[in-house]
């Protein structure tokens, strides 16, 4: 039987190509841990700049104003096309490119979007209302008007805004193939947004009225003139775990009225948690109005 004669110090081969090759890695890793380049150290600082609690406006009159943040929540609704769903509020999320995050410290543009389950104001959720044009801080959004609607994502020097176009074969979405939605630098007409009311019979009557805050309304493309929707039954693997997908597309039932799909709330914030939303409130509970049916005769009871 072959007996090993060479230990671990025993210098044969390239030895010496091998410990200058080992200088030369620990070398490059004190460097880029001194620049903070490292990968650990870029994912910490993008989950800290993403996930920084943030603050949403609060609405004194009850409307939405130009220069608010809000968050744009589908609210809950339950899915019969599909089995498996997310369910509960889903909020509009910046979702970055987990690769592409890493391979540098800005965000890269355009940047993804997708419908998150969390109702808690943070970075990657909070968006501004924006005027389209001249400076409009302050006034009422109305329904019918033109708004942006822009995120600094967390970051101080860095505002994209919503945005979309028209299908190609090169540019959709990655689930459904549908118009797809991203955040960009580029200020154009493709950031232009409308807020439209939920009830097509009394449409025209509410253009141009004071948009509610808290209250579901449909976000409609003004370039394409699709309405943004979030899809809880396809799933989207991102940085931050499984959540759906959003788009620009229209979903019509028999009635040619909008699906919940279609449905979003501009949610402000709580006046008496500067930390929690509208929605974190408790409901008031229902009235019973039994008693007011059977004075009027509207009960056989």
């Amino acid at each position: 039987m072959a007996q090993n004669l060479y230990g671990p110090r025993v210098r044969m081969g390239n030895w010496n190509e091998d410990v200058y090759l080992e200088e030369e890695r620990m070398k490059d890793f004190l460097e880029k841990r001194a620049k903070g380049q490292l990968l650990i150290q870029r994912n910490r600082r993008l989950k800290r700049n993403l996930l920084r609690p943030m603050q949403l406006s609060v609405s004194e009159d009850g409307y939405i104003h130009f220069g608010d943040n809000v968050m744009l929540v589908n609210p809950d609704h339950p899915e019969t096309e599909a089995e498996l769903v997310l369910a509960g509020d889903l909020s509009l999320c910046m979702t970055p490119d987990e690769i592409r995050a890493h391979l540098s410290d800005e965000l890269e543009v355009p940047c993804g979007l997708s419908a998150a389950q969390t109702r808690t104001p943070v970075g990657r959720n909070t968006f501004a209302i924006l005027s389209a044009g001249g400076d409009a801080a302050g006034q009422v959004l109305r329904y019918g008007q033109d708004f942006c609607l822009g995120m600094a994502g967390g970051f101080d020097n860095t505002m994209l805004y919503l945005s979309s176009d028209h299908r190609t074969l090169l540019k959709s979405s990655k689930r459904s193939w549908l118009q797809e939605v991203t955040l960009t630098d580029d200020v154009s007409h493709l950031n232009c947004w409308q807020a439209t009311f939920l009830d097509p019979q009394l449409r025209l009557e509410y253009e141009g009225c004071p948009i509610p805050a808290n209250t579901r309304i449909l976000i409609i493309h003004r370039h394409t003139n699709r309405a943004l929707a979030a899809h809880r039954h396809l799933f989207l693997s991102t940085y931050f775990g499984r959540e759906a997908e959003v788009v620009a597309h229209t979903y019509l039932d028999s009635h040619r009225v909008e699906k919940p799909k279609n449905h979003w709330m501009l949610v402000t914030g709580n006046p008496r948690n500067a930390s929690s939303t509208m929605l974190d409130l408790p409901q008031p509970p229902a009235e019973d109005t039994r008693a007011m049916e059977q004075t009027m005769g509207l009960t056989t009871q």
